[in-house]
């Protein structure tokens, strides 16, 4: 068992009040003891620049690198190249990755990710987004993403997390946000730039603006390769990134959380 979830774990998403208490209990002791293990299959929506992935990997190795446990196994589909899973059922639970797309593109891969977060929604299944894939999250279910009318966000953010009443950062690069929340989200974090910063839908989505995949180093080459798109005091930003301590940990053990415990709460109702 990953020490992230050493015996201090506590459930992130716990369940409804309606589930008895005894199969909340079996929940926690699936977790507890690290017989859980479970496939999450990555929506990959874009791909590092050419010139930047021997350095660093592809978006999908990020996610693996910040979410690696023994509990968890990966397997990607760059939906972005049209490579789709053939069901829900080809893994447990879902993330989809940032990219530099928009969700409104007339894309027929984009409008064919809508519809696959559709499904996994109803089917319950757990569920996480990160940047442009908390965008199509919203727009999937009901909600609208537009232009900020801050304009680019890049370089450190803080959140004030609504839920846990703290404050945590992440990276960012980003130009458009939710808007309009979709009926069943429900907002638990936001910074000064972004309001609809980090989502919860129920007890299976989890969605967030930011980036708590990236790290500095990255940030920083992205920078040279792209940074002209950006007003001076986002670059100047970008470049704070080294000296601004991230809260990996934190989101790296939420999204932990929100995966395993549907999937000890799946085996304990069997």
């Amino acid at each position: 068992m990953s020490s992230a979830f050493g015996g201090k774990l506590q459930l992130i998403a716990t369940a409804s009040s309606s589930v008895a208490r005894e199969i909340r209990v079996r929940v926690a002791a699936l977790i507890q003891t690290g017989i859980i293990s479970m496939k999450v299959g990555i929506l990959q929506c874009d791909h590092v620049p050419s010139q930047l992935r021997a350095r660093h990997g592809d978006y999908d190795t990020f996610f693996m690198d910040l979410l690696s446990d023994e509990q968890l196994e990966f397997i990607t589909f760059p939906v972005v190249d049209g490579v789709f899973p053939n069901s829900t059922s080809d893994a447990d639970g879902w993330l989809i990755t940032g990219g530099a797309f928009s969700a409104s593109d007339p894309h027929e891969w984009i409008a064919r990710l809508k519809e696959f977060v559709r499904s996994v929604y109803q089917q319950q299944q757990p569920l996480i987004g990160v940047c442009l894939g908390h965008q199509i999250i919203a727009e999937a279910l009901g909600g609208r993403v537009e232009r900020s009318s801050a304009g680019f966000t890049a370089g450190p953010v803080e959140y004030m997390r609504h839920d846990f009443d703290t404050q945590h950062t992440a990276l960012t690069w980003h130009e458009e946000e939710v808007t309009v929340l979709p009926k069943e989200a429900e907002v638990v974090g936001a910074s000064d730039r972004c309001s609809f910063a980090i989502l919860r839908y129920g007890n299976t989505v989890l969605s967030y603006q930011g980036h708590p995949e990236i790290k500095p180093a990255f940030l920083l080459d992205l920078l040279e390769v792209h940074g002209d798109i950006l007003p001076d005091a986002m670059q100047a930003n970008v470049l704070r990134s080294p000296d601004v301590p991230s809260s990996t940990n934190a989101f790296a053990t939420e999204m932990k959380a929100l995966f395993l415990q549907n999937k000890a709460l799946e085996q304990a109702r069997s």
